[in-house]
């Protein structure tokens, strides 16, 4: 079942929630006001399709609570994770500027909400409010360093490469723990196993040696990171 409400309804927080996106980060509230004012949010239970690839970019996404996957295909036809998106994160937004078909599917990982703005109020955000254009160039940039260090990891060991997916959810969407370190989403492990593009049962593997080694701790809910620059050791 999916819930639908506009952002100005008072008996949401959803108005709120859209502000404290790092996008909107600076803004006057009047242009936030004028941007967001056709936001429509709903609400996806798990695994829901959000949007198919070759769908036309018709609207801009701010993801304002939960997970999603970005995926795709590759010539064998296997699922390929590309990335996985949380609270504040945006997406949809290539499609938008470049006028031209989604290249990826987005698929819900979590109960999730999104706000869904007209792709024609994002394009005239970014060409009449210079620090809008900045913001979605710094995300641009976050996310190439993300990919290149990814890619630079691809030869190294499986726990080198496990570490390293760890590290970058917990530096996109990292939330402190009460216990003390960041805490991420326990996801399933054949996500893990598409990011890294290592096998399932070697990514189970690596979880359990780096839990027996007290480098993370894990419920059924949430992944821990005690001591992120321990993990980060690891890489080579």
């Amino acid at each position: 079942m999916e819930d639908r409400y506009n952002l100005r309804d008072p008996s949401s927080n959803v108005d709120e929630l859209i502000r404290s996106t790092p996008f909107f980060a600076g803004l006057p509230d009047s242009v936030v006001e004028r941007a967001t004012a056709h936001i429509v949010t709903r609400t996806h239970p798990p695994n829901q399709v959000i949007l198919l690839e070759n769908d036309w970019g018709s609207s801009v996404y701010f993801l304002l609570d939960g997970w999603v996957k970005i995926r795709t295909y590759n010539l064998d036809g296997k699922e390929v994770t590309l990335n996985i998106l949380g609270t504040g994160e945006i997406f949809g937004e290539m499609a938008a500027l470049d006028e031209v078909p989604r290249s990826t599917d987005v698929i819900t990982l979590a109960p999730t909400t999104i706000g869904n703005m007209p792709a024609q109020d994002f394009v005239q955000l970014i060409h009449t409010e210079p620090l809008a254009g900045i913001r979605l160039a710094q995300l641009m940039a976050r996310r190439l360093r993300q990919v290149n260090r990814r890619l630079r990891l691809r030869e190294s060991d499986s726990t080198s490469r496990v570490a390293d997916i760890l590290l970058f959810l917990a530096e996109g969407q990292g939330t402190e723990s009460p216990e003390g370190g960041t805490e991420i989403p326990n996801l399933p492990h054949r996500e893990l196993s598409s990011l890294s593009g290592l096998a399932r049962e070697t990514v189970t593997r690596v979880l359990s040696k780096l839990e027996k080694k007290s480098l993370i701790k894990r419920d059924r809910e949430k992944l821990c990171i005690p001591d992120v620059h321990a993990l980060e050791r690891l890489l080579v």
